[in-house]
């Protein structure tokens, strides 16, 4: 078992498009569809695959490119300090107050040490300034306890 890291920051406008951050139906929509409808479903099968957007099932961060991996680990302890790591550099810039809390960040940490341990994906979000949005996942492959068919992308 080992662990990726992944990060994204970028405007929130960008983070809300969510059709990019799930992989599209396994069957495009039926003939007869209304043109936009199929028109989206063109856009979101090709972009997806390559799109650098967080997503909202972390195993799938292992279908995307390798070059989208900021970090692999073997051990759990190692990944999650990477995680720390990111958290107080970004720190200043979170937008609220509450998240800045140095002791809640360790405790993010620490938790996220155990789930990685334990098999488990971990994904952080914070809204930074301006609005923007700092996503933070460390997804467990070899293999994934959500997904277990996901390849390892640096296997």
């Amino acid at each position: 078992m080992h662990h990726h890291g992944y990060l994204w920051t970028g405007p929130k406008e960008r983070f809300d498009q969510e059709a990019l951050r799930r992989p599209p139906y396994p069957e495009p929509p039926p003939a007869g569809s209304r043109p936009e409808l199929i028109q989206r479903y063109r856009e979101v099968a090709a972009e997806f695959p390559t799109s650098d957007l967080p997503l909202l099932e972390t195993a799938y961060w292992l279908v995307k490119p390798r070059s989208l991996v900021r970090g692999a680990w073997d051990e759990a302890k190692e990944a999650a300090s990477w995680l720390g790591e990111r958290l107080a550099e970004y720190v200043p810039r979170f937008a609220s107050e509450r998240d800045r809390d140095t002791t809640r960040l360790a405790q993010l940490v620490n938790a996220a040490a155990e789930q990685l341990h334990s098999g488990a994906d971990v994904s952080y979000g914070f809204y930074l300034e301006r609005p923007s949005y700092l996503s933070l996942a460390v997804v467990t492959c070899s293999p994934n306890r959500a997904i277990p068919e996901l390849a390892c992308p640096v296997a």
